[in-house]
């Protein structure tokens, strides 16, 4: 991780970097000395930059003068793209600061990438404020980020106030039970949030007994993220348990935690009743065939999931037979794909998966014996569409 929560030195090829970008606004330092004329030049050689941008960079480059930080180039020649990524830039708590002042009056940005920049919990606390202020931003990634208990419950509380956010990304921010319940907070609170992502942290057995009843209550997140984290146990079935009252979830990641057999029968007992999910990734979770015979029992009841993604679990072929001899048993399924990669199976399965197929030509059964190619057609979850560079 290049960001750190002390800001490091100064470096001369950011300094000149600065200064280069300094020059697509040769009209700032005069315009902060109140010179008409050569604010008039800028606008007529800067054709994208109106008068509020160049107020708004003003700002910016005050700002990073008062908290002595090296300006970000590409956010003065920023304009009115909707899109500001500033990931793996160094920012540390003093670059936020300084970017925090420009961004509560930016009307433009509707994404922000701020993704390994050693922000820790006192650059959050100081972009919360800018984030309970601004009315575009819909689309906010911070991870890897070292945000900690102090930055997570900053950013949850501004966002609680300001309801433009639908996607977050927190992914590979260490973050533990303690965090868990303002996340929880969060969701019960934010009904707009469409997509989190809390992949690559620290959540345990207590955090999934606080984050399951928020799952349940909550009225609007359809897709959820929380891969390689430490789910399992009475966490675990907490969750799922969750999972089970959930009426909006599309998507859902749990793979790499340790749901186990309890937690794999929990899921089972979710798919009975859920009628919304349509993909779910149970990969590396220790299932055994125990657990794969749970799930069973679920997708012989299930109507809406679509996708099943078992892999790399110790369930062996008497797993993956019973698993997959539930599917034919229910004539409402909408399965298409049911994911077995890594997992040996003997031929006994493979005299099983040619029936189902005759049965079922449109399900596509992967297993390690052999690859076999899966066309994923989108879910309509909340996917900004925005360009991916600021068009020239």
């Amino acid at each position: 991780m290049r960001g750190s929560c002390e800001r490091s030195g100064e470096d001369e090829e950011q300094k000149q970097e600065a200064t280069a970008a300094c020059g697509c606004l040769s009209g700032v330092p005069e315009a902060e000395q109140g010179s008409e004329a050569d604010s008039d030049s800028d606008l007529e050689t800067e054709g994208t930059h109106g008068l509020g941008e160049l107020v708004g960079d003003t700002l910016y480059l005050r700002s990073c003068q008062i908290h002595s930080v090296v300006p970000v180039s590409c956010f003065l020649c920023q304009g009115s793209a909707p899109e500001l990524n500033l990931r793996h830039r160094g920012l540390g708590p003093q670059g936020a600061r300084a970017l925090a002042s420009s961004l509560s009056s930016n009307p433009y940005v509707k994404r922000l990438d701020l993704r390994d920049n050693g922000l820790c919990g006192a650059g959050a606390e100081a972009l919360a404020a800018a984030l309970s202020k601004s009315s575009s931003i819909c689309d906010l990634d911070l991870s890897e980020n070292q945000l900690g208990v102090a930055g997570v419950q900053a950013v949850c509380a501004a966002l609680t106030v300001n309801r433009a956010m639908q996607k977050m990304q927190l992914s590979g921010n260490g973050l533990e039970e303690q965090a868990a319940q303002h996340l929880a907070e969060f969701l019960l609170a934010h009904p707009d949030l469409k997509s989190l992502d809390l992949s690559y942290n620290q959540l345990n057995d207590q955090a999934g007994e606080t984050l399951g009843p928020a799952l349940a209550e909550n009225t609007g997140l359809a897709e959820l993220n929380v891969s390689w984290n430490h789910l399992r146990g009475s966490g675990a079935v907490a969750f799922a348990r969750g999972l089970e009252a959930n009426i909006f979830l599309k998507v859902l990641d749990i793979s790499y935690n340790g749901f186990g057999d309890p937690g794999a029968s929990a899921v089972g007992e979710a798919l009975k009743t859920n009628n919304v999910l349509e993909e779910l990734n149970m990969s590396n979770n220790r299932i055994s065939a125990m657990g794969a015979l749970s799930l069973g029992l679920g997708l012989r009841a299930n109507q809406t999931l679509r996708i099943l993604v078992v892999s790399r679990n110790p369930m062996r072929s008497e797993g993956c037979f019973g698993l997959l001899k539930s599917v034919p048993d229910n004539p409402a399924s909408a399965l298409e794909l049911l994911d077995f990669s890594d997992i040996q199976v003997n031929t006994e399965f493979d005299d099983l998966a040619n029936s189902v197929k005759r049965i079922l030509p449109a399900l596509c059964i992967k297993t390690g014996a052999r690859k076999v190619e899966y066309k994923k057609e989108l879910l309509p979850v909340f996917r900004p569409a925005l360009p991916l560079s600021v068009p020239k």
